[in-house]
This record gives C-alpha cells, structure tokens and sequence, in this order.
C-alpha cells in the first residue's frame, strides 16, 4: 500500500495500466465514515435508548449497541475492501466484499469534476472527489469518498487535463471558435492544448497558479434569499424532519416552559389576531430558516478562471464545494429569474449551459455561476464566463406572432372558467344548488383575474435572437429562463406541434445540444422565422429541407420554410 499523497498515475509517461499501483483511501476515513452513518442512524439511536432505558427494557439498549458495532464494523470493511487507480486512459474504482463493485470512467469521457468537504471530512483534512461524464444514468461516473485535501486538489487539476497519450494525436491541432470571436479556443498557460484539456507540458501535481477572480460573494444578496423557492423548500423539509423527530421522541410542544401561557393568550384573542400572529410566526421562521441556508450555501463563494482553462465554484459554510468545468465544454449560459426574485428584488442567477452538466436548474446550485444578484451584474457575470465583449443574455429580442399570446391567454383562462362554467349549467337545471356553488364560482372568476395578468407576463417573455456568436432564447414567467447557446454547440434541431399548435399556425423549435438539459426551446415560433433560424446556424443539413422559391402567375415568388 503505497502513501496518500503519493503520485497516483503515470499520466504523461507512458506507463503500462497494470503498472500503475492500487491506493487506497485514508486512514481517516476510519474515523469519518462511521461517524457519517452513525449521525444519519443517531434520531432511531436516541430513540431505542430512551425508550430503552426509560422502561427498563434492556433489548433496545442492546440493538442500539449492536447497531453502532455493526456501523462501525462496515466502515473498516468499506475502508479495508476499496482501491482505486488512475491510468494515462481510465479512472478505476474497486470496492465492496460481499457485493464487489467495479466501476471505471474513460478519461476522455471525464465532463466535469465537483471537490466536496462535508463538516466531518474537513475536521480530518478530507475531501470528496466526484468525477461525472455528463451522463444521466447514476453509475456514469464515481465517488473518491475520500481523499486528504490537497491530493483533491491535485485530482481536480489531473482529471480535467487530457493524457499524454491522447493529446499526441491529431486532436491537439485542432482549432474552434470561442464565445469573443477570436477564432480559437483558449489556451492555458501550463502548456495545455487546443482543447483547453491539458497535454504533457508539465506534470499535474506541479504548483498551480493563481486563478483569475470573475465574481465573490455580495452580501447584499441575502434580500433574496427569502424569495428563492428551493429555500423555502429547505425549511418545509426542515420542519418536517424536526416535527417526526419530536413525534417518534414523544414529545409534546405544548410541554415547553412558556407554552400553556402563549396557547391561554391565543385562545382568548379574537380568531384574526390568531391567525395573523400564526402567520407573522411562521414567516419569521421562513426568513431566518432561508437566511441561514443562504450564508451556509454561499459563504466565501467565488467564481474564478484557472489557469488549466476551467471556470471554477466555490462555496460553502459547513460544506465546501468546489465544481470545475472546462471552458472548452462551456456550450453557453443560463440567466434565471424566478418571479419572487424578479418582480420583488429585481434579481437574476446566472448559470452555466456546459457538457457535463445534467441540467440547469441554477437555483439548486448544480450549474449555477453565483448566487441570485442584481439583474445587470448577473447579465455581466454570463458575458464574463463566456469571455464576451458584450452583452450575451441582454439586450432585446425579437418577439413571437400574436398568435402565441393568444395561445397564452386560452390556456390560462380555459382551465379557470371550464369549473365555473359546469357549475353554471348545474345551477341552470336546479336553482336550488345556486348557494352550493356561489362561493366555487367567486373562486374560478378570482382565477381568471390571476390568470390574465400571468398569461400577458408569460407572452411579454417570449422571445429570441440570433447573433454572430449566440443563439439567443427566453421564455416562463413563474420561472423565466434567458439561455444562450452557441451556435457551434448546436448538434441538431427537433420541431414538435401539436394539435393546437397546428391550428395556431406556430411550433416549438428545438435546438438540440450536449449540454445541460440536452436542447434550448424557442417557444410558438412562426414557421417562417423556424427556417430562417436553422439555414442561418446549420445551413448544409437544413437545405435538403427547405422548399425552393415557387414563381406564382403574377410573375411574383413565394418561398416556403419548413
């Protein structure tokens, strides 16, 4: 068994893959693994003890202490049974006794690489390395659970590089078009290829530069952090767990010092004063509950771009994450405004659109560049990651036929007013029911007045551009979505109508990639613009397609796009 923070690859020499020695994981990890499953087991630990002691039956005091051997006793044979090697071609992981597992991920496959230090792991100087090959299915890439930390560290920078052997090919002259419009990708400074995927210019685990700084935390983003949906989320989630914990304890809130003389308070106020401190209450716990999951999640969050040709995340209070994706499979980015944060605070997300990425849902931090900020600095965060001269995800698009918006406000309204139209006719045949159904009726009319304003707003979204370097596409209203993708990043296109569509005289068009969630819709397009779209950004496959110019009997020409 060779030392932990030993070279762990041949990479750049050459060395046969059975050559190559097995490592194994830390001996820390026999501190931090047990630890880890004993603090997810500690609420039925506590329980078995409790009750155990309580009622003077030693059996669940057994379990539980059979329970914490039998944990303990996992994590040595988790520990004692996994290995894992790099070679110049696969990462290789072997674990498991009874159920041996074999997992191994190409090198060339490698998308992106997320370093993560939960509480435990940083006491001991440890880190999980998470390698992904931008494939959906769950075993696509591995889990180094875990390394020390600057052996982490050192991973990060060898895994994202292309081997030796790969890099020697003809792969290495090749050239592409970067989002500023140079006309070449970028090159790092450690002699990394064209790729932006590394050579054999020097050795991985050499001193790595400083990185450059694109953005850091502002603290002026806490005011959004009441109006993001996934911290309120988090707190529903919270609140659950605490409220089961209680029940399966035996516990009773009403128990508490100073809770029999709050309940004596409210049962003799009028109901509405009632109601409105249990509101007032529970929007307390919601503000200070997504406060504390916004300092925990993005505490010391920076954006920087490293030298080995990747933009990089950090974040993270009690859990330190670290996510690395290689600029060269950056395909766009992604601005988020859910409509909390926009109609409220004014406030965007950036994201990243990049292979390797299984989607981009910025708000739950799996491709997100930042935080929620001002609406301008997050334009300018996107422009900054693509190293664009301009704006990318700003400035005006071109709006959709009138057809949408009417679209738009028949599927808003027609759910609502469908319930208070049954009910009408009900109420036709019986007048007696009219009561019953007064009240369900007021309900729809109220629907339909939120549902206008919410239709306008989803059409006033609708809208795409295409420039020199970008196509350009937004759409929601609830959650809206700005997303540019590259023109080179478009692999293919899919045009899908529906039957209302089709009566509409509009479709949805598809531009297919391999990032993110794997295309960029542009929503109710006039089929015309939908042919314009595909010639100009893959005009060779799309002209086999389109329909030649017709010469009609006034001597005039007609052209139709498909």
């Amino acid at each position: 068994m060779t030392e932990p923070d030993a070279p762990a690859t041949g990479t750049g020499t050459g060395t046969p893959p059975d050559e190559v020695e097995w490592r194994r994981l830390p001996v820390q990890m026999l501190l931090v693994g047990p630890a880890t499953a004993l603090l997810r087991l500690a609420p039925a630990l506590v329980v078995l003890v409790l009750f155990g002691a309580g009622s003077g039956n030693s059996t669940q005091v057994w379990i539980a202490g059979a329970a914490v051997v039998v944990t303990v006793a996992a994590g040595v044979v988790r520990w004692r049974t996994t290995r894992y090697r790099i070679t110049d071609e696969r990462v290789e992981l072997h674990s498991g006794l009874l159920i041996r597992q074999r997992r191994s991920v190409p090198r060339d496959r490698i998308r992106t690489v997320d370093l993560t230090a939960p509480l435990l792991h940083r006491i001991v100087g440890l880190s999980v390395v998470k390698v992904g090959s931008g494939q959906s299915r769950s075993d696509a890439g591995l889990d180094l659970d875990a390394v020390t930390t600057d052996e982490a560290e050192r991973l990060r920078r060898e895994l994202l590089a292309r081997p030796a052997t790969a890099a020697a090919g003809p792969a290495t002259a090749a050239t592409g078009s970067d989002p500023g419009g140079t006309g070449t990708a970028p090159v790092g400074v450690d002699g990394r290829d064209a790729d932006g995927n590394g050579s054999a210019g020097g050795p991985a685990d050499q001193e790595e530069p400083a990185g450059e700084e694109l953005d850091r935390i502002d603290w002026s983003s806490l005011r959004y952090a009441p109006l993001t949906v996934s911290s309120l989320a988090a707190i529903g989630a919270l609140a659950g767990a605490g409220w089961n914990l209680l029940n399966e304890t035996g516990l009773d809130p009403r128990s508490l010092p100073g809770a029999d003389t709050v309940a004596g308070e409210l049962s003799t106020a009028p109901v509405w004063a009632t109601v409105l401190v249990a509101v007032g209450a529970l929007l307390l716990v919601m503000v200070v509950g997504s406060i504390v999951l916004f300092v925990e999640r993005w505490w010391d969050y920076r954006l920087s771009r490293e030298p080995d040709g990747t933009l990089r995340v950090r974040r993270g209070l009690l859990t330190k994450r670290s996510l690395s994706v290689s600029e060269q499979r950056l395909r766009g980015v992604t601005v988020s405004e859910p409509l909390l944060v926009r109609a409220l605070g004014g406030g965007d997300q950036a994201g990243a659109l990049a292979v390797g990425l299984a989607g981009d849902d910025a708000d739950s931090g799996s491709g997100a560049l930042g935080p929620p900020v001002r609406r301008a600095h997050a334009h300018t965060v996107a422009a900054t990651a693509t190293r664009a001269t301009g704006p990318v995800t700003d400035g005006p698009l071109r709006a959709h036929p009138p057809r949408a918006r009417t679209r738009r406000l028949v599927r808003a309204v027609g759910p609502a007013l469908v319930p208070a139209a049954a009910l009408g006719v009900f109420a036709w045949f019986d007048a007696a029911v009219w009561p019953v159904v007064v009240g369900p009726m007021v309900i729809s009319a109220a629907l339909v007045v939120v549902a206008v304003p919410l239709a306008l707003d989803r059409y006033r979204a609708l809208g795409h551009r295409l420039d020199e370097h970008y196509l350009v596409a937004r759409h929601g209203s609830l959650l809206r979505t700005t997303t540019a993708l590259r023109r080179d990043g478009v692999i293919g296109w899919r045009i899908r109508q529906s039957l209302f569509q089709r009566r509409a005289g509009v479709l949805t068009l598809e531009a297919t990639t391999a990032a993110g969630g794997g295309s960029v819709q542009v929503l109710d397009l006039d089929p015309a613009d939908a042919g314009a779209l595909m010639a100009a950004v893959t005009p060779d496959p799309v002209a086999p397609f389109r329909v030649p110019p017709r010469v009609s009997d006034a001597g005039g020409s007609r052209t139709d796009c498909g």
